[in-house]
């Protein structure tokens, strides 16, 4: 079950003398612990007055790929997350494996991790992954046939009733959206003053603000995650640093494997793709004086009682927590959802929205799903989706070609398959738009995301898939 079938490149680095067998140890280590596979190594790289140790080339050798040596002045112009003065004394470099491993023009997998005598970092040999591609994409161009489990929004949705609320405000479109009654709506829904509330045009926006208004010198992304935040970070200019969650660990996070320095860190609760949902002590032992926060609570109104859910807290120092209002009520098209935050972070992040940003039907939308009523349907929704969950992850569980890793909570399952992309192009043909996962860093495309839809639906799909794999298994 590889999470990576990609190729990658091992920055090294090493004191004179360093030996083959510390290198190597090192480098198996560091690969390990990633979860990430020796055979997918293309090529250690080092800094030229390097490539002649013996312990450096005698590696490569054994891992039976090239080695790849840089001038110390080509190295010395790459940004790399954890300089070193004494790196740049000795080689002119601040960091020789960073330095190497990101030569290539890839991006930072594994940050240097050391040993007594040698250093080594990991990063893509190039990059793979589509931070843009959305499940959306899935069905696109489909026809009305085809079901679509690709994307998270729950299925008859918008009800009728939100419908109506939405087609009356119509008549108010002359008027410049007022959005005060939605923002205090939604301060009251969480017990937060209206400071702490900033409306946006869906949590993507919110994405964007924060990487353009809030000024993060070494921003973390966990992995595998919903991609935008990353794909904003970087546009705005941020080298994005990535902590990588293991399908061994059931995609669970370890507050110890988040780098102290980072300053900004975001995470999925609960987690698109993964469905896991992590203990919210557990993310708010990451907040910290001089760091932001940012949880995407997108789903957590999922969730029966909204259990780990860390919208409302004012006790932890730079939270900043991130709702959708698009998932459970099916208003994707509409864009609405909404920031939780201090004062201060509001404030920046309201500073940088052009005017008017959500429109007076989306206003409208928040106040309604706020609302005491709309709440108890939601959360009788989500009860239904864990018992929908529970009936299909007891179908996939007949599959022994089938790996479901981690416990899912989200309206979403996460699999591994075998082909898992002839297995997504069959299920297409037989009528089911799925999710493919090679998009998601920590993924590969034997991954695939299925949206959690009613008994009878989950029925007709555990059938195609049973096809699907049987078709795949003769070719």
């Amino acid at each position: 079950m590889g999470e990576y079938a990609t190729q990658l490149v091992v920055g090294v680095g090493g004191r004179a003398g360093v030996s083959v067998a510390e290198v190597c140890a090192l480098v198996e280590e560091t690969l390990r612990g990633a979860g990430l596979a020796t055979e997918s190594v293309t090529a250690l790289a080092t800094v030229d007055a390097k490539a002649g140790e013996a312990g450096i080339a005698g590696a490569a050798k054994r891992f039976g790929v090239p080695l790849v040596a840089y001038p110390a002045r080509q190295l010395a112009a790459i940004t790399v997350p954890h300089p070193s003065e004494a790196s740049h004394t000795a080689t002119g470099t601040a960091s020789v494996a960073e330095a190497a491993a990101l030569a290539a023009g890839g991006e930072l997998l594994v940050p240097k991790r050391r040993s007594v005598a040698a250093t080594c970092a990991v990063a893509t040999a190039r990059a793979r992954h589509d931070l843009r591609h959305h499940g959306d994409a899935e069905v696109m161009d489909c026809g009305s046939g085809v079901v679509d489990l690709a994307v998270n929004v729950r299925a008859d949705t918008p009800p009728d009733w939100l419908r109506q609320r939405i087609a009356r405000s119509l008549g108010d479109l002359s008027a410049y959206p007022d959005g005060r009654r939605a923002r205090a709506a939604v301060a009251q829904r969480h017990g937060l003053p209206v400071e702490r509330v900033l409306l946006t045009a869906g949590a993507a926006e919110a994405f964007v603000l924060i990487a353009r208004a809030l000024e993060a010198v070494r921003p973390v992304v966990v992995h595998p995650q919903f991609t935008e935040p990353e794909a904003a970070l970087r546009d705005a200019g941020h080298r994005v640093e990535r902590v990588v969650l293991r399908a061994a660990d059931g995609f669970r996070l370890d507050p110890a494997a988040v780098p102290e320095e980072a300053d900004l860190v975001v995470v999925g609760n609960p987690t698109n793709p993964t469905s896991v949902l992590h203990p919210a002590a557990a993310l708010a032992s990451l907040a910290r004086p001089g760091r932001i926060l940012v949880v995407d609570e997108a789903f957590m109104d999922a969730v029966p009682g909204e259990r780990e859910a860390l919208a409302g807290r004012t006790d932890l120092p730079g939270l900043v927590v991130l709702r959708s209002l698009t998932k459970t009520w099916g208003l994707a098209g509409l864009r609405i959802g909404y920031v939780l935050a201090e004062p201060e972070v509001v404030a920046k992040l309201a500073a940088a929205q052009p005017l008017w940003p959500v429109s007076t039907p989306a206003l409208v939308a928040a106040e309604a799903c706020v609302a005491p009523a709309a709440l108890a349907e939601a959360e009788e929704a989500a009860r239904r989706i864990a018992v929908d969950r529970a009936h299909l992850l007891a179908g996939l569980a007949e599959f022994d070609e089938v790996t479901v890793a981690g416990t899912a909570e989200g309206p979403f399952v996460l699999i591994w398959v075998a082909g898992g992309a002839e297995v997504r192009t069959r299920l297409r043909a037989l009528g089911f738009a799925v999710r493919r996962g090679d998009t998601f860093p920590g993924l590969d495309d034997s991954w695939l995301r299925l949206a959690v839809r009613d008994r009878a639906t989950t029925g007709r799909l555990l059938q195609a898939l049973d096809h699907a794999l049987a078709l795949a298994g003769r070719t």
